[in-house]
């Protein structure tokens, strides 16, 4: 972890968190409820700074994982319930209609939900979207063994996830994670499978969530082991392997099975050097191999002839904003399907703040900052959505069902809700902050 890292997340965190409280500050006073208080980060026995200005005392905490607005009169995370002993005055947020209340709560997430909007557009338009094109892998892919577990297979390349066009490389690998079914090109046919959920888990086991399918790429030599039957038999840097005892093989997924039939067994290897056909006699040796490495800079060159970058223009890049936003909202929903699958254990993947920090860049990228924070910001207002007490969209609940039902919910009940809403909520920090204290110390980050 860099000073570099952490100042990303820090400023990212304080501008989220900033516009997100004001999202309910600025509600609450317009209808006149009184704000006692509106923090950046949280203050737990001692804030950095603080200054009172009229009625509200304005302040920055020392722990960087949130904020608040203390709103008089309202049930919330600092369970102060003396105030709500007294009679209601009319500067209290119980004193306020519903639909005003409604509105105050809805502030945060709304606000969060127009700034993604407004980042995803204004980086269409800038930046344009860079990124690899499913339908420019001319080989099909490659796709690791936890991928082929999920269902698919060398070769095959990808057309549709649950049915809907499945243009981007990026999104697809994450996207058939969450899916059912996958529609690919095999073999000259359209074939549709489901996905194979023990695959979905391997692939997550093995950290495997954006590698686990790739271009595919021939078998160019670079480096030849000593001791190893490719550099006994003859071959060479730069040679490319074409065949196996006259079998054609024209790719390294293709190789490694063919080789795996021939241990302990002299082939004749096709190849060509310097352009020119030849055939090499060598010995495969008891693993199924001959001993080298293949040249990675041809695999990385057929990945860079999969990439476009598509510009956008201002009234292109607005709806295309909004499009984005809404895939990563859909996307994130997506994602309780793994985490709280038993087979998948996806609960093991949650990374907390340790984890997301080592996520950001050694040097500032103002690019991905902008992403990561447009992102993160719908992920908070998703979060804060959720109908949990303690959090926006509990508030949100209790609001509905007395605009429904004309009767509020009684006090004794909201104070209960939010006592075991925030017992909730720390239970989840504490399975969060465990999950990132044990990677640490397995160095698995």
């Amino acid at each position: 972890m860099t000073l570099i890292q952490l100042f990303q997340f820090i400023l990212s965190i304080s501008i989220l968190v900033g516009l997100h409280e004001l999202g309910h500050f600025i509600p609450a006073k317009l209808f006149k409820a009184r704000v006692e208080k509106f923090y950046l980060f949280f203050d737990p026995w001692f804030s950095i700074a603080k200054k009172k200005i009229g009625d509200t005392e304005y302040g920055i905490g020392w722990l960087p994982f949130g904020g608040y607005v203390k709103i008089a009169g309202m049930v919330d995370e600092s369970m102060d319930t003396e105030q709500l002993k007294q009679p209601a005055q009319p500067w209290e947020f119980r004193s306020k209609p519903a639909w005003q209340r409604l509105i105050i709560m809805m502030g945060g997430v709304t606000v969060n939900f127009f700034l993604a909007w407004f980042i995803y557009s204004s980086l269409s338009y800038f930046k344009g979207e860079t990124y690899h094109d499913n339908a420019k892998f001319e080989n099909g892919i490659s796709v690791s063994t936890a991928g082929q577990k999920m269902g698919l297979k060398n070769g095959d390349k990808i057309l549709k996830i649950d049915g809907k066009p499945a243009e981007r490389m990026e999104t697809s690998t994450i996207n058939m994670l969450f899916a059912n079914h996958v529609t690919v090109l095999r073999d000259g046919k359209e074939v549709t499978f489901p996905v194979n959920e023990d695959g979905v888990a391997e692939v997550l086991a093995e950290n495997e969530a954006k590698m686990y399918f790739g271009p595919r790429a021939p078998v160019v030599l670079d480096s030849l082991f000593p001791n190893g039957a490719a550099k006994a038999g003859g071959l060479l840097k730069g040679d490319r392997i074409v065949g196996v005892d006259g079998k054609s093989v024209n790719f390294f997924d293709q190789l490694a099975p063919e080789l795996s039939q021939h241990k302990n067994q002299d082939i004749v290897l096709d190849i060509e050097r310097n352009n020119t056909p030849e055939k090499i006699n060598v010995k495969v040796d008891k693993d199924g191999k001959l001993g080298f490495a293949i040249d990675s800079s041809i695999a990385q060159k057929e990945f860079e002839k999969t990439q476009v970058t598509k510009q956008y223009s201002v009234l292109g890049a607005i709806p295309r904003g909004l499009t984005r936003t809404i895939d990563v909202l859909t996307m994130q929903i997506k994602q309780f399907k793994i985490v709280f699958n038993t087979k998948t254990q996806g609960y093991k993947k949650v990374s907390g703040p340790i984890g997301i920090i080592k996520q950001m860049p050694k040097e500032v990228n103002w690019e991905f900052f902008w992403s990561f924070t447009a992102m993160f910001s719908i992920w908070l207002a998703f979060l804060n959505l959720i109908p949990i007490p303690g959090l926006d969209g509990g508030h949100v609940v209790f609001t509905l069902w007395e605009m429904i039902t004309g009767k509020p919910v009684p006090q004794k009940v909201l104070e209960n809700a939010q006592m075991i809403g925030v017992i909730f909520l720390m239970g989840l920090m504490v399975i969060i902050f465990g999950n990132d204290i044990l990677k640490w110390i397995t160095g698995k980050f």
